[in-house]
């Protein structure tokens, strides 16, 4: 299991001449990040007596995000695993014509649930700019920067998590699938874009 390795053992892994963990992994353990670096914000306002006037509210925001840590760290071996139905369906027999039919749509079928985990991972990972502009207003100001760096990660985690998706739909040959896909892609690339900018601008403003 990629979860169980050592910080260090991750990234030697990566670098080895194995698969995986690769990119969508990667994407999915960013989104982690982000997930952590917030719940750490909401943490740290939660132990300071300045902001006991929202503690409750941080303390609610930090079981929630530990929760979507969790899961996404959970993503890091389901990502990996995503392509193995993939390869399983181009060994199956293709002698006869009923073979090569039952082949063909088991390898469709395989393309789309590899696909759908890391469109999943990208979409998921939206949730966290929920969190990211109270963090900022009313969080520990101590830790702004660590909200920008959750957002950091946050855009590596849905563009990269989309990349992954994007190589899969080049072999899918439901072309309402892939449009279908493709339009969720961009709102959601849209979305990010447009919440993330003045956050972070926000972020450098106050540590300028």
């Amino acid at each position: 299991m990629l979860k169980e390795l050592t910080v260090a053992g991750f990234v030697a892994e990566t670098s080895s001449d194995s698969p995986a963990p690769g990119g969508g992994s990667v994407s999915a353990l960013a989104a982690a990040q982000a997930a952590a670096l917030l719940g750490m914000v909401a943490n740290l306002t939660v132990k300071s007596k300045k902001y006991e006037a929202v503690h409750e509210e941080m303390q609610k925001y930090a079981e929630e995000l530990k929760e979507l840590e969790l899961d996404f760290v959970e993503d890091i071996d389901r990502d990996s695993n995503s392509f193995n139905g993939v390869m399983a369906a181009f060994k199956l027999p293709k002698e006869t014509d009923e073979e090569k039919a039952v082949r063909t749509k088991t390898i469709q079928e395989e393309y789309k649930k590899a696909a759908s985990v890391p469109l999943q991972v990208g979409l998921k990972t939206l949730k966290l700019l929920d969190y990211a502009g109270v963090l900022i207003e009313k969080g520990n100001s101590n830790a702004i920067t660590d909200v920008g760096v959750g957002l950091l990660n946050l855009k590596l985690a849905v563009r990269g998590a989309f990349y992954n998706v994007k190589i899969n739909l080049g072999s899918i040959k439901d072309e309402a699938f892939v449009a279908d896909t493709k339009k969720q892609m961009a709102e959601a690339l849209e979305k990010v874009e447009a919440v993330t900018a003045p956050l972070l601008e926000k972020i450098e403003a106050a540590i300028e």
